[in-house]
């Protein structure tokens, strides 16, 4: 599939919160690295390359980034590289981030943030991004423990204007509902795509009923996670993929955006090539054979 000309416009616009994005957006967690992200020993990814990879972005209409403060390498982060990429920043572009664990300088996972730790998180990515206030803040959860007493640190966090919208990554629906009781929830990023937690269709549908964008993460990678998709696919995609003159990633992230209106999807790369390729996934229209094809896939969990 040809991606000359095709803009994250092609992919619609969705609210989240009441800031406008188109619905394909930019992941940066593959950015400070080559090879596998968020290992100890990765390989720093060249710094003027990865900035053609976000002015680029943003060149093909992309208006939702997404980071973290431990998106990073030994030389190089993420917010590091959007900052000096990007700022000034653009009016209509949205810069989502996350909080909850953190890592070493070393690159070591450290346990869940505590209350009193997230204000720091919060404002180290205040301070790398150079930004006065952050559009969107995800808590990130590991484990199933209540999020409440976390959840309220954030949202005094929104009171006090650091912070302009809410989310949740990582979550369970028992977790959006503590939070919702809480403060407004524009976001819930969870693992899912083909193949990729089938069990969790009804989350999805959920949200959207709830007026919460769904944005999954890993819907190329898929089990490969951080270090990438394994390349392997099942006939049923790849044929799919032919009939569009697409690949098969291409067709993974239209199927994810055909799950709802309300679905954002937020690839990422640190290849210009590769993300015209996704940002042109966003013009795919799927048959309604194909997507049944493709949904009996997905319920297969291949």
């Amino acid at each position: 599939m040809t991606s000359q000309t095709i803009t994250a416009a092609a992919s619609g616009s969705r609210l989240l919160g009441d800031l406008t994005v188109n619905r394909i957006g930019f992941g940066a967690m593959r950015l400070p690295q080559t090879g596998e992200a968020l290992t100890a020993g990765a390989v720093p990814r060249d710094r003027d390359a990865a900035a053609r990879v976000l002015r680029r972005a943003v060149e093909v209409g992309v208006n939702h980034i997404d980071t973290a403060a431990f998106y990073f390498s030994p030389l190089r982060s993420a917010n590091e590289l959007i900052n000096r990429a990007l700022a000034p920043y653009p009016d209509d572009l949205v810069i989502a981030t996350k909080v909850g664990p953190g890592r070493d300088p070393s690159g070591r996972w450290l346990p869940h943030a505590t209350p009193e730790q997230l204000r720091g998180q919060v404002e180290e990515n205040l301070r790398q991004l150079g930004r006065d206030h952050l559009d969107v803040v995800n808590l990130r959860i590991v484990g199933t423990d209540p999020i409440a007493e976390r959840f309220g640190a954030l949202a005094g966090l929104r009171r006090a204007g650091l912070i302009r919208h809410l989310g949740l990554s990582n979550i369970t629906p028992d977790h959006l509902a503590e939070a919702q009781a809480i403060a407004p929830v524009v976001c819930v990023q969870n693992m899912y795509g083909i193949g990729v937690r089938p069990e969790h269709d009804e989350f999805v549908r959920a949200c959207g009923e709830q007026g919460i964008a769904f944005v999954p993460f890993y819907s190329i990678a898929g089990t490969g996670r951080q270090a990438g998709t394994t390349g392997t696919e099942s006939d049923e995609l790849l044929a799919v993929a032919r009939a569009h003159g697409a690949s098969a990633a291409q067709i993974r992230l239209a199927w994810t955006l055909h799950r709802g209106p309300h679905v954002l999807a937020i690839p990422g790369t640190g290849d210009v090539r590769h993300l015209d390729d996704n940002v042109a996934a966003g013009a795919l229209r799927l048959t309604d054979g194909e997507l049944a094809a493709l949904d009996r896939l997905h319920r297969r969990g291949a």
